[in-house]
This record gives C-alpha cells, structure tokens and sequence, in this order.
C-alpha cells in the first residue's frame, strides 16, 4: 500500500510545468479530489449532461467492484483523500448499498461525499449515510435540469433552500453545484450573493463550466462563458475582488479556488498574501490542510506545527490581528459569529478538444477497473469505461465476471479436490 509521501512524490512528478511555489498538489496533497461512479442511471435529463446516451442500460458496477474500486483509492492516494460517490445519481442505487459503501470508505480513512440532484435524498437517507461516515452533500441545482416550476436559478434558491433544510443539524458540509453556460451566465452574481448569505449552511459553492462532452443537448459554450469571466462574476457577487491565482490545485487552466470567512454578510479571503503562502507551503509541506475541518481541529494541526517553528507562531498571530482588524466593524456587528464557505470554479474540457498537459496534471480522477483516470477523459471515453465487459474478484475471494448490459456471473468455484463447489 502507497503511503502519503509516495503519493505525493508520484503527484509532483506529473504535474511538471505547474508545479509552481504556489501549487498544492505535490506538497501537502496527493489528489484534489477522487470519484468512484456507484450507478449510471439518473432521474434528470439535463440539457448539459456528462453521461452517455447508453448510460440508462448499464447494470449497476457490483458491490465488491465498487468496494474494489475504492480501495484502490486508497492504495493509490493514501489516507484523507476525497472521494466523490456519485454517478448518474447515486441515490437511485439500492440504499442499503449505498450505506455500505460509504461505511467502507470512512472506515479505511478516506472522505466521502455524496454527489446527488437531491430528489431522491431524503432526510431519512442522509441521516443513515451521516451516520455510516458521510462527510458531505453536494447538490447539484441549475436551470440546465428544467425542474418543473422553476425557470431560473432565483427561483431555484427555493429548491436549495430546502435542501439545505435536509442536510441541517447532520455534521454534513453542504456544497452546491452550479453548470454555468449563457443562460444563467448573468445570474451568477445574484447566486453567489444567495450562498454568501446562507454561509453558515452552506460551505462550498462551486461553478463547473459548459463542456462539450456527453449526451446533453447543448454543445460548445459561448465566449462569454470562460473561466476568467466566471470568476469575475462571482467577484461582483462577493463585492471583493477575490485572491484567485494565490492558490493553485491542479492545472491553472483547470480551476480555481478560494476559501473565505463570511462576516456580517461581508467577505473576506483566507489568503491573500500570496509571499505568505508560498513559504507557508514550502515549510509545512507535510501538513494536510482540509479548510472544512472545524476551527478547533485547525487551530490545534497550526499551533502544533508552529511550535516547532517558533517564527510562525509570530505570522500566525500577525495574520489573526491582521483578519481581525480588516474585519473588526463587521466582527463587532456580527457579534463576533464568521462563517466559512470556499468558492471554486471548475473548467471541464470539450471531448474532441482534451488537452495532454491538463490532463497529465489532473486533479480529479475517476476509479475505474483499469485505474484512475482524469474526469474529463473519463466522459470524453465514458462508453469505453462502462460498456467494458471486466472479472473482478469478490471479498470471497471468488471471481466474477460483470458484462454492463447483462446480469454479473459468477465462476464455478473448486475445492481442493477439484470439485466445483456451490455457491450460496
């Protein structure tokens, strides 16, 4: 099994060009973030749609090959990996399963997220996977759905609000999800203004590109949708022209993220200083950083690594005083409450356009049988990964053989006599 440091060492090797002072991957992180694809039906048919027009026929991947899948995870990546559960909707698996499979997870140290539209997640469900280890909910809420009785992204902060409801009291982070093309392009800053004001329950908003990829409707987004101008929406939003380019996760080109501190509805970035940061990285390296631990868990991993080097026990106390005066009209408004929330802009590529370099640097892989792969490659080739007929080995230690579009069979089994054995 890999340990962190190996999967590091492996990370910075890849990233090459990108492996600037200010990048994360290669230091403190392995991996921004893994998936592993419980079922490919969905209850949506979105005009924007990374699926495939087979998708609907695919048998649902087998219990064990999904716990395969995720343990491979963890081999590659080491502990304290994200890992995305999702699909199609994952919620249209069988629950019990469902519950397994993040029991699993949690258990072998990984964490994991649901990533769902939300129809089919109920109270009752994220419970149960809060319960079982769940450490987040995403969910994905935009026009491109055409939900009945929704017909813009104002509107659908009704939808989020009560998915936020669901999720409320369960020790879930609450991400939501966002395509953005030319039609709710305009709406953006609007959105963000909702996520900046519902700060202290929802904790990470995030903004994924039109690509042309998949078995939606639309095709090749329009110039005005790019990452540059996403990000610059979300600045009208936040009314504060975010720190975008201090911290790099992955390829520049890929995406961008910004993790904030919400004060009396006023915003105010984590990191700023881009000087600080870099030395930072370069002298706690070995420090894992999760933003969505709590403050207590946070402020302890700080102290502890500042006391072995004192100097940053004066920069940590400088930078506080330094937040907290910027802050100090909004703090004493405010009654001294600060809510986190991150903000991230996801530039997924066209199928017939990839790009090597973004692709060797990818942050987001995909477990398949074959092994991790780069999101985007995955929906540019989505048919070659789930049609693929594949024999995976049980827990049992019995093989199986799983063709997508038929019921999995399992091999006869032999004693030590030669004699085929029953199956239970």
């Amino acid at each position: 099994m890999s340990t962190t440091a190996d999967a590091i060492k492996i990370t910075r090797e890849r990233m090459q060009a990108v492996f600037t002072p200010n990048q994360v991957l290669g230091r403190t992180r392995a991996i921004g973030c893994t998936a592993v694809e419980v079922t490919q039906r969905c209850n949506l048919d979105c005009t924007l749609c990374y699926l495939s027009e087979r998708s609907e026929e695919v048998i649902d991947v087998p219990f064990d090959e999904i716990i395969n899948r995720i343990d491979a995870i963890r081999r590659t990546y080491g502990p304290g990996t994200n890992l995305q559960i999702t699909g199609g909707d994952p919620t249209l698996r069988k629950h019990t399963e469902l519950i397994d499979i993040v029991r699993h997870a949690a258990a072998i140290g990984l964490y994991p997220a649901l990533f769902t539209n939300g129809i089919a997640a109920s109270r009752k469900l994220l419970t149960q996977l809060a319960e079982a280890g769940l450490r987040e909910v995403a969910f994905h809420v935009d026009t491109t759905q055409r939900r009945d009785g929704y017909s813009d992204e104002r509107e659908l902060n009704r939808l989020r609000s009560e998915y936020t409801e669901r999720a409320r009291d369960l020790g879930l982070m609450v991400i939501f999800n966002t395509t953005v093309h030319v039609g709710n392009f305009h709406e953006i800053p609007a959105l963000v203004e909702f996520f900046v004001a519902h700060a202290g329950s929802i904790g990470f908003a995030s903004f994924q590109l039109q690509a042309d990829t998949g078995r939606g409707e639309w095709s090749r987004r329009e110039p005005i949708v790019s990452l540059p101008s996403v990000r610059q929406q979300i600045n009208r939003g936040v009314d504060y022209p975010l720190p975008w380019d201090v911290a790099r996760i992955g390829h520049p080109q890929c995406h961008s993220y910004v993790p904030a501190f919400i004060v009396n509805g006023h915003c105010y970035p984590v990191i700023e200083n881009d000087k600080l940061f870099t030395r930072f990285l370069r002298d706690f390296a070995y420090l894992h950083q999760d933003w969505r631990r709590t403050r207590g868990e946070l402020f302890a991993d700080f102290l502890k690594a500042g006391l072995r080097k004192p100097r940053w026990l004066l920069r940590g106390c400088a930078f506080l005083l330094s937040h907290v005066w910027r802050a100090k009209q909004d703090l004493w408004r405010a009654r001294g409450r600060v809510h986190r929330i991150s903000f991230f802009v996801q530039n997924f590529m066209d199928a017939d356009h990839l790009d090597p370099e973004r692709i060797r640097a990818c942050s987001f892989m995909v477990m398949t049988a074959k092994g991790p792969v780069s999101m985007c490659e995955h929906n540019a080739r989505r048919d070659e990964f789930i049609l693929a007929p594949i024999t995976f080995r049980r827990r049992d230690g019995s093989l199986v053989d799983y063709d997508p579009l038929r019921k999995p069979v399992s091999r006869p089994r032999h004693n030590r006599s030669g004699v085929e054995a029953a199956e239970c």
